[in-house]
C-alpha cells in the first residue's frame, strides 16, 4: 500500500467509518449446571459502509483484510423501498489493529479510537516484535 492510498483510505474512514472500542459484559449460560456465567469482553470493530460497491471492494483489496457484505435496506420491517443497498467492509480485533496502524498518521476524526485500539495492544505486542505490517498480510 502507498503512502497516497492509507491516507486516501484515512480520509475515507474519517468519513464514512464506525470505530467500536468497548468492554462489556456477557452473560452465557453454563454448558453444565444451573446458572449463567459472565465474562468481560471486549468489542474491537471498523467498519466501513456506503452505496459505492467498487469503492468498498477496492479498500478491501488494498487493505487485505476484513470481510465485504451487503446490506439491503430496501426490504421490510426496517428498510424503505427507496433506500439505496449498501455495501460493508468491516474487520475485527487484530486485523482492525493492523488497519489502525496503517491508518494513524493520517486519520483525524476518528484519531482517538484509533489510538484507543493501538494502545489496547501494543503491550502485548511489544516485547515479542509479533506484528511487522509488511508481513502481517
Amino acid at each position: 500500500m502507498t503512502i497516497v492510498e492509507a491516507a486516501y483510505i484515512a480520509g475515507l474512514f474519517d468519513g464514512e467509518g464506525c470505530v467500536q472500542y468497548k468492554q462489556y459484559i456477557e452473560t452465557k449460560k453454563k454448558h453444565k449446571g444451573p446458572g449463567t456465567r459472565k465474562t468481560k469482553v471486549w468489542r474491537i470493530t471498523m467498519e466501513m459502509a456506503m452505496a459505492d460497491e467498487s469503492t468498498i471492494r477496492w479498500v478491501h483489496e488494498v487493505l487485505g483484510v476484513g470481510t465485504v457484505k451487503i446490506l439491503d435496506k430496501t426490504k421490510p420491517p426496517h428498510g424503505k423501498p427507496y433506500y439505496k443497498r449498501q455495501w460493508r467492509w468491516r474487520c475485527t480485533h487484530r486485523d482492525a489493529y493492523y488497519v489502525c496502524k496503517l491508518l494513524w498518521p493520517y486519520a483525524q476524526t476518528k484519531l482517538h479510537k484509533i489510538e484507543q485500539i493501538i494502545d489496547h495492544y501494543e503491550p502485548e505486542f511489544s516485547n515479542k516484535n509479533v506484528v511487522n505490517l509488511e508481513k502481517y498480510r
